[in-house]
């Protein structure tokens, strides 16, 4: 058994997406003691800005005629998704980040998408169990003052879902700011119940994807 984990957080040592993603491959290795864990670790070793330009700009080339970064470009798509593929399970932990996607993952899921095995026409993901970690600073659910301006949790669905078809469970915490941003102390004790609600999502989904099998597609 293998489990790929993606973390996209900026700051590492304070991340409380990779605190939930932690919760979950703890399970993981309880489980499965011996398994492989890949990790790809976006803050330490984003994907080159341009690479997915280099990659569909030089797809209509013969392999001889690409210049060395469209190569090289080539190359990471063809490992970011070998990662994926080769996996049992998959772990992806993403913050929102200005309302909106990652730029970091972002950029990694454009460069992996161009690889024909898991592009619009593959289905060599389709129904592989999954687990995404998000969290937001805030609160946007629904009737909260901002609601609507998460622009992350739905797209990261729609990607993940509905594009590569993944059987994915979704832990998300808000309010990760407050203890932070003065001006949220009054949602402290709000924000610790939706933090004990992540924490045990995260264990019952890590409990879960340990627990599953990949349906196979031929």
């Amino acid at each position: 058994m293998s489990l790929f984990r993606l973390d996209a957080s900026i700051m590492p040592a304070t991340s409380a997406s990779r605190s939930l993603a932690d919760l979950v491959e703890a399970e993981w290795s309880a489980a499965h003691p011996d398994s492989v864990v890949t990790r790809r670790d976006l803050a330490q070793d984003p994907v080159p800005a341009n690479a997915w330009s280099d990659v569909v700009t030089s797809g209509h080339l013969a392999v001889g005629e690409r210049t060395g970064e469209q190569a090289a470009a080539h190359a990471l798509a063809t490992t970011l998704a070998d990662e994926l593929i080769d996996a049992d399970a998959l772990l992806f932990a993403v913050p929102l980040y200005n309302y909106g996607v990652s730029q970091h993952f972002k950029a990694w899921f454009d460069v992996a998408y161009a690889d024909p095995r898991i592009d619009p026409t593959g289905t060599a993901l389709q129904g592989k169990p999954a687990t995404l970690i998000t969290v937001l600073g805030g609160n946007y659910a629904v009737g909260s003052p901002k609601e609507g301006w998460d622009h992350s949790t739905g797209w990261l669905r729609r990607v993940l879902e509905d594009v590569w078809g993944l059987d994915l469970r979704v832990v998300q915490r808000p309010f990760t700011l407050v203890g932070v941003n003065p001006a949220l102390d009054a949602f402290t004790d709000v924000a610790n119940e939706l933090k004990e609600d992540a924490e045990k999502s995260a264990q019952a989904y890590g409990r879960e994807l340990a627990a599953t099998r990949r349906i196979h597609v031929a």
